[in-house]
C-alpha cells in the first residue's frame, strides 16, 4: 500500500473518471450543493459544529458502506487540503485505489490569495449544482 495517494490535476482528474473512476467530494453538504463536479458522490471528511469545522467521525465506515476496499476513487474538495487527509484516512483503512485531484473545486490559492493552480470549476471542467 503507499503511503501517500496519488496526487493529479482537475484534467487529469476527467481524464480517470472516463475510464470508470468515481469522484468523491469530501467537501460539506452546503459546499457540495452549490457546485460540484458532474456526477460525483459526497462523503464530508469534516463537518460544520458552532461555526468551525470538526472531523467528520463516520467519513471512513460511511465509504466503507458504500465502496469496496478495491473502488477506484478519486478525491476532491475546495482547495485539495481535505481532500489529501482524506485519501491518506482511506489508505490507511485499507482501500487500494484512492487518488487525490490536487486544487479542489476552486484552486490553490498563494498566502496572497492569488490563484496558483485553477481548481475543477476554474478549468471549465462539468459541473452540477443542486
Amino acid at each position: 500500500m503507499p503511503d501517500s495517494p496519488k496526487r493529479i490535476s482537475p484534467q487529469e482528474a476527467s481524464d480517470y473518471l472516463a475510464r470508470g473512476y468515481t469522484y468523491l467530494d469530501v467537501r460539506t453538504q452546503e459546499e457540495f450543493a452549490e457546485g460540484r463536479p458532474a456526477g460525483s458522490i459526497n462523503v464530508p471528511f469534516a463537518v460544520m459544529q458552532g461555526g468551525s469545522m470538526t472531523p467528520n467521525p463516520a467519513f471512513v465506515s460511511t465509504v466503507e458502506a458504500r465502496f469496496p476496499k478495491d473502488a477506484k476513487l478519486v478525491l476532491g474538495c475546495r482547495s485539495g487540503g481535505r481532500s489529501l487527509r482524506a485519501a491518506h484516512a482511506l489508505l490507511a483503512a485499507g482501500f487500494t485505489d484512492v487518488i487525490d485531484q490536487r486544487a479542489g473545486w476552486d484552486g490553490v490559492r498563494d498566502p496572497f490569495g492569488q490563484l496558483t493552480e485553477p481548481g475543477w470549476v476554474r478549468a471549465g471542467l462539468p459541473t452540477e449544482q443542486g
